[in-house]
């Protein structure tokens, strides 16, 4: 089992910037990748970004590219995505996710084994 737990959501302005942090706890040692995503009212969960657990490798949505960047801090089991010149199409609720083995399919949601329960992320214009 895997808990992630999400935080560092709010209302910020068009331009403004956000970290958003995950903390995970239980077996983390076995994870693969961990996720991040976002659900915007009506529409479905989109993928932005990941990264491998034991290694550097990271993933970006080309929505967010050079905008955010995911990073993890192994002492604490924290990954966090720090977001920059944020629109208002950033807000949607932002989920951290785990997979514990190997896949290719990374950016679908449907892969993953352990969510968060999401932080709100509302930029206004």
């Amino acid at each position: 089992q895997v808990q992630l737990g999400e935080s560092g959501g709010g209302l910020v302005q068009t331009g403004g910037s956000l970290r958003l942090s995950c903390a995970a706890s239980g077996r983390t040692f076995s994870s693969y990748i961990m996720g991040w995503f976002r659900q915007a009212p009506g529409k479905e969960r989109e993928f932005v970004a990941a990264m491998r657990w034991s290694a550097d490798l990271t993933y970006y949505a080309d929505s967010v590219k050079g905008r955010f960047t995911i990073s993890r801090d192994n002492a604490l089991n924290t990954v966090y995505l720090s977001m920059k010149s944020l629109m208002p199409e950033d807000t949607a609720v932002y989920y951290c996710a785990n997979r514990l083995s190997p896949t290719f399919y990374f950016r679908d949601y449907s892969r993953y084994d352990y969510w968060g329960q999401g932080t709100q992320v509302t930029v206004s214009s």
